[in-house]
Parts: C-alpha cells; sequence; structure tokens
C-alpha cells in the first residue's frame, strides 16, 4: 500500500497506518545527506540511532555515545528532513534511574535539535522516566526485546525472550509502555510468534528489527542495508546494495587516475 498520502508525517499518522495494516517504514540516519535521500524516497519515520556509536564512530557498543553527540547527529538530520518522523534515541546514561535526568535530556533533545520524539530502552526499569517525559508533552518510543544499551548485562547479542520468563515479562512491558502513553514500541531480536502475540496485544504501532513479518513495522540500520558495514551478518539483515566495494572500487579507481596522470583531463581543467 503507497504511503506517499502523508506530507509530512506523525504520531497519529502511524496509529492510523496501524489501524488500516499499511505497514511502517523506519530506517538510521545520522547526519544531513543520508536523511535527505531516504525522506526523498518517502521513508515514514527516520531514527536518529545511539547505533551512531558503533557506524559513525567505531565504537564496540552503543554505550560510549553522548547527549551532545546525539543532539549533534539529531541536529544534522532535522535540516534534511521534510516529511518522515525524526525520532532521536536518548544514549545510556541520559535516563536511566533518573526521571528528572530523563526529562532534562529528552528536553535538550526536542529544543536544541529539533527532533519530533525520542526513544528509550526497557520496561517497568524505566517507566517512572517515560512517565515524567511524556508528562511534558514529549512523544516517546519505547524498546524491548535486545536492548543494545544493556549488552553487557545480557553479555550476548542473541535472541531475546526465548523462554518463558522473559516472553511474559516483555509482553507486560508492552502494555505498560502503551498504558503509560507510548506512541510506538521497538521490538528487537526476539521471535517472530512473540512480536505478532504483542503487535495483536497493543493499539500501538511495533516496529521490529529481526522480530519477523507480524509486526506494524519495520527498521534497519542505514549502513547495514546499504552494505557500507561488512562484517555485521544477521539473520534479520537484507542488504539492498553493497557500497563498501563500490566506494572502495571508485576510490581505487581514482587513486590510480591521479597516479597514472589521467585525473585531471584536458577537459576538467580551466583556461
Amino acid at each position: 500500500m503507497s504511503n506517499t498520502e502523508y506530507k509530512k508525517v506523525t504520531t497519529h499518522a502511524l496509529r492510523e497506518m496501524k489501524e488500516r495494516g499499511e505497514k511502517i517504514s523506519m530506517l538510521t540516519a545520522y547526519d544531513y545527506s543520508f536523511a535527505r535521500i531516504i525522506d526523498a524516497a518517502n521513508i515514514d519515520v527516520i531514527l536518529v540511532g545511539d547505533s551512531a556509536s558503533n557506524v559513525m564512530a567505531g565504537h564496540i557498543s552503543t554505550l560510549p555515545i553522548t547527549l551532545d553527540q546525539m543532539i549533534y547527529h539529531a541536529q544534522s538530520v532535522i535540516r534534511a528532513v521534510d516529511r518522515a518522523l525524526v525520532v532521536v534515541d536518548l544514549p545510556f546514561g541520559s535516563y536511566q534511574g533518573d526521571s528528572k535526568e530523563a526529562l532534562k535530556s529528552s528536553i535538550r533533545i526536542m529544543k536544541e535539535a529539533g527532533a519530533h520524539a525520542i526513544k528509550l530502552e526497557g520496561g517497568t526499569e524505566v517507566i517512572e522516566s517515560v512517565k515524567r517525559i511524556l508528562s511534558a508533552g514529549i512523544p516517546v518510543m519505547g524498546h524491548l526485546g535486545l536492548t543494545p544499551q544493556s549488552i553487557f548485562k545480557f553479555g550476548t547479542y542473541s535472541v531475546r525472550a526465548k523462554e518463558d520468563a522473559e516472553a511474559e515479562k516483555l509482553r507486560n512491558d508492552a502494555r505498560l509502555l502503551e498504558d503509560a502513553g507510548c506512541f510506538g514500541i521497538v521490538l528487537e531480536k526476539i521471535p517472530a510468534a512473540l512480536a505478532k502475540e504483542v503487535t495483536d496485544s497493543v493499539e500501538i504501532p511495533v516496529i521490529g528489527i529481526g522480530a519477523g513479518s507480524g509486526v506494524d513495522g519495520q527498521v534497519l540500520v542505514i549502513h547495514d542495508m546499504l552494505g557500507i558495514t561488512k562484517e555485521f551478518h544477521p539473520r534479520f539483515l537484507r542488504r539492498y546494495m553493497n557500497l563498501f566495494d563500490d566506494v572502495r572500487d571508485a576510490v581505487s579507481q581514482y587513486v590510480k587516475d591521479v597516479k597514472d596522470q589521467d585525473f585531471p583531463n584536458e577537459g576538467e581543467q580551466y583556461y
């Protein structure tokens, strides 16, 4: 189903899309140039993800990225976007354990970056932060399942909620986030059947990454789906391009042309 009817995607538009069965498309972006391209392609939601810590800064986890750095990336994305809803991750340490700090962090993202919404990880553990942020009128998206900011607690990036106890907690957390007022939830790397069950049990949109096809939409990291990253090969990832090799080959050709004095040629000089 076409998604071109919305000149501007809002949280309300996402709810309408779920109600009529239209799938929601979501990708990450961290800079002006990529955000401009994917917004022009009619993406519904752009996530300024803390995955910038990995793909932009080269860290092995999302933990090192700071609130100031997230605001910088969000500012760059917002300048490029006309249509998409822009959601910004609250980075590790900016909301856990202190709801006042969570609100302060969210206000900075909304005021300094001009973001449309924020996203944070967790359920019962962060519900007070969720409620306080929402009380200020800031839209909140939840994130359950594999929560990368807790990777050192999990100790692995394997599929979450395969055991009954963790699956039941995820079900309860999803309802808790909905009841608190979140406009949507991301489910990451959980069994497809559980993801569909949760999606059907809540009225708010559920976006999956490694959560099967029974959710309301999908999200991928732009660097992964374009093949800029080479080392990451999860089952859920579909690569639509192989830009690492394409860009490397183009640069190699440029190096050769410069060394061989083929670039610039007569038509590429001023007289």
